[in-house]
């Protein structure tokens, strides 16, 4: 399936970028996010409009690169300099070189004392490794430009898809070529987005002592997407002997890589909150499609999984945003009332119910939230409320801000 526009979507992430790039050095810029979400596409369409020289290099292949090739790449593009007044250099893949961070911050260093003017910027494709880099060598020295799953929007506009569409496919464009072609579709992103963004972005850079508890726990979470599950409940689902730290850490390590996540109970108490059982969550709805391998025709005909899809899409929606710092999400749940989604933004409190279907007028839930809460909002998606269309259309600022 082509693109409606003649030229590549542009996400706009990439004006960003491009501003950033024109002004005079200040920072090095680092796009993060997930694998297939259009970093390096961003990133080329932003360069191919520069009038200065690029020097553009990848670490994606781990066995081969050291710090040396970092250093190497650098003085590449410092020579590049010479006569343009000024260059850019582009690595790829950063996080996959052992000690990346320590050598960026000593040539940066040499280069801000010589005021040297090369713009640098820095992709990966691992944002927990990447953030883990920034934090602990570059404190002062960067700004982040956060990639997320591509929203209804992004994919409407780049691929003219319907909700029905999204909903079951996600939002992955690397792959939206294939649809027409749903077990064609299905087996790449099983073999190239989750099984490379897990034996790569996971296992190969980050000590996982049960690769195999792991996977299972990433298939676990995209299975019960939208449940609230006890960890002690999940080891006897994964039937292993572990222990619920293990479990909390692996969960952790696939959010950082973007795939799932857990999100906590909302209890006004952030020692309580961590605590708490975990609602599990994908970020994406076609990891949740590939995992549970039901058709597009075996889907719609399932009111059940719809149920859950729809409501897995409103949180990956929301949670997206909540990696990109815009918000932070949570669960509620008390005795018998529960809502979906609790979204704290700045002071702001926004309790969300998700109906796939006709709702009732009264949420018990919702009610006796915001009788404990006070939330300054509460929504209904769906059913009765606000259209699920609507919802997803519009960023989440515009539903949890004032």
């Amino acid at each position: 399936m082509k693109s409606k526009a003649e030229s590549p979507y542009q996400r706009p992430e990439a004006a960003t970028l491009a501003a950033r790039l024109a002004e005079p050095r200040r920072f090095m810029q680092v796009v993060a996010g997930p694998r297939q979400v259009g970093k390096t596409t961003l990133v080329q369409q932003v360069i191919d409009t520069l009038p200065l020289p690029v020097r553009q290099a990848s670490a994606d292949e781990p066995g081969l690169r050291s710090t040396d090739w970092i250093a190497q790449q650098w003085q590449a593009a410092r020579l590049a300099i010479e006569g343009a007044g000024g260059a850019v250099l582009v690595l790829d893949e950063i996080q996959k070189i052992p000690g990346w961070s320590e050598t960026v911050k000593r040539l940066w260093d040499e280069d801000s004392r010589k005021k040297c003017p090369l713009q640098v910027v820095l992709l990966g494709s691992a944002p927990l490794l990447i953030a883990q880099g920034l934090t602990e060598s570059l404190a002062g020295r960067f700004e982040v430009i956060p990639l997320s799953h591509w929203s209804f929007p992004e994919m409407q506009a780049a691929f003219g898809w319907s909700l029905e569409q999204y909903l079951y496919y996600g939002g992955y464009p690397g792959a939206a070529p294939l649809i027409g072609d749903p077990q064609r579709w299905m087996r790449y992103v099983a073999d190239s987005l989750i099984e490379t963004s897990i034996a790569r972005d996971v296992l190969l850079l980050t000590r996982v002592d049960k690769p195999a508890l792991l996977r299972r726990m990433f298939e676990l979470a995209c299975r019960y997407s939208g449940q609230v599950l006890s960890y002690t409940k999940m080891l006897g689902q994964l039937q292993d002997a572990g222990n619920t730290t293990t479990l909390a850490h692996y969960l952790e390590l696939l959010a950082g890589a973007g795939m799932v996540c857990g999100l906590p109970k909302y209890a006004g108490d952030v020692a309580r909150s961590r605590a708490s059982s975990p609602k599990l969550q994908v970020l994406n709805t076609a990891l949740m499609t590939v995992s549970c391998g039901l058709t597009p025709e075996e889907a719609r005909s399932d009111r059940e999984f719809m149920g859950r899809l729809v409501e897995s899409a409103v949180g990956a929606h929301l949670a997206n945003a909540a990696q990109r710092s815009e918000c932070r999400l949570h669960y509620w749940r008390e005795r018998n009332h529960e809502v979906d989604f609790v979204v704290q933004a700045g002071r702001r409190l926004t309790a969300i119910e998700v109906k796939s279907g006709r709702a009732p007028q009264s949420h018990s839930g919702t009610a006796a939230f915001a009788e404990a809460f006070k939330p300054q909002r509460t929504l209904l998606v769906g059913g009765d409320g606000i259209p699920l269309q609507d919802f997803l259309t519009l960023p989440v600022s515009h539903w949890v801000s004032a």
